[in-house]
């Protein structure tokens, strides 16, 4: 959905509440707080948040009328995202949507009573989110991106397009607690591709260029950017430092290829956004988060972007192009 779209939905609802108001007096308005890492003015927002609204209108939700939204923006950083969660807590919401697994954290840090919605987490068991996928058992359940399974994927197929790559740096979030699991499996499958890695832990912008500069200092190199809020909200840094060292890079999500990276493979991330829906109208609706199994991703799709491509000097393969979900010329 493009921006101009998404803010005349979100006017139209906000035109409609006094007409709203005077038909529906007396219907109880319910508020949802959601805390995302990302920055306000992020052009990624309007993709995520429509498929919620349009999802929580179609279930009977319209903001101005029965429901209020309360947004929070971590903007990449963890001391404000814990801010953010004590500032939505204190709103005393009826439920709060967690985007991504650095915001679980610190609203359960701040409550254990309010209902968590989540979507784009990675392992919340691990992370200690919920006590299983099937019987989450607190004030949280949601959706996983995807399984560790994944992450072979990822080399897999940048050796396709890299073959004579024989080192990888994988780019993760140093403060991630899923992202050991994903580098399991990605040094588990760097054997049989027959790749080398290098981990890279990251907290910040200066760590992200002064890592990527070291490793470019041999050849033969890509890069591997795992799953996180952290990477989304860097992305054009990361892409553009792909880009000026010429090193072929597979991401977790599709908005990275449109940015301008060179491969991804992972979930529609939209998708869980809609679902999300489905759980926050069934929470208001009197069920418990610790009812509600967690589901995981069961579909996931290839993208490609033809012109990062022929700036790296990679060629990717004619059976890749023609099983891949999206490819940009």
């Amino acid at each position: 959905m493009r921006r101009r779209e998404f803010i005349t939905l979100l006017g139209g609802a906000a035109a409609a509440w006094p007409l709203a108001a005077r038909a529906q007096q007396r219907e109880r308005v319910r508020r949802i707080g959601v805390l995302m890492n990302l920055a306000a003015d992020d052009p990624e927002i309007p993709n995520r948040l429509a498929p919620l609204l349009q999802g929580l209108q179609e279930a009977g939700w319209t903001v101005g009328r029965n429901v209020r939204i309360d947004y929070c923006w971590g903007a990449g950083d963890p001391e404000r995202i814990r801010k953010c969660a004590a500032d939505l807590v204190a709103l005393s919401p009826d439920l709060i949507l967690a985007i991504g697994g650095t915001t679980v954290g610190p609203l359960q840090q701040v409550s254990r009573t309010v209902p968590i919605v989540f979507v784009n987490v990675t392992d919340p068991v691990g992370s200690g989110f919920v006590a299983s996928l099937a019987r989450p058992g607190g004030n949280a359940t949601g959706f996983m991106i995807f399984e560790y399974s994944i992450s072979g994927k990822w080399l897999e197929l940048l050796k396709q397009v890299a073959p004579r790559m024989t080192r990888v740096v994988v780019l993760r979030d140093a403060g991630l607690t899923s992202g050991g699991g994903q580098l399991g499996v990605l040094q588990g499958a760097a054997r049989s591709v027959g790749v080398e890695l290098t981990p890279v832990g990251v907290r910040s912008a200066g760590e992200i260029e002064r890592g990527i500069a070291a490793f470019v200092r041999d050849a033969n190199g890509g890069m591997v950017v795992t799953s996180s809020s952290f990477a989304t909200f860097h992305r054009d840094l990361i892409i553009a430092l792909a880009a000026r060292h010429r090193l072929p890079t597979i991401y977790s999500g599709r908005f990275f290829v449109g940015a301008g990276g060179l491969l991804s493979y992972g979930a529609d991330p939209y998708d869980q956004y809609r679902a999300a829906a489905g759980y926050i109208d069934r929470i208001l609706k009197g069920e418990k988060p610790a009812d509600l199994p967690v589901q995981q991703s069961t579909k996931y799709e290839l993208l490609i972007n033809l012109k990062t491509a022929k700036s790296l000097g990679v060629e990717v393969p004619p059976t890749l192009i023609a099983a891949a979900d999206e490819v940009i010329e």
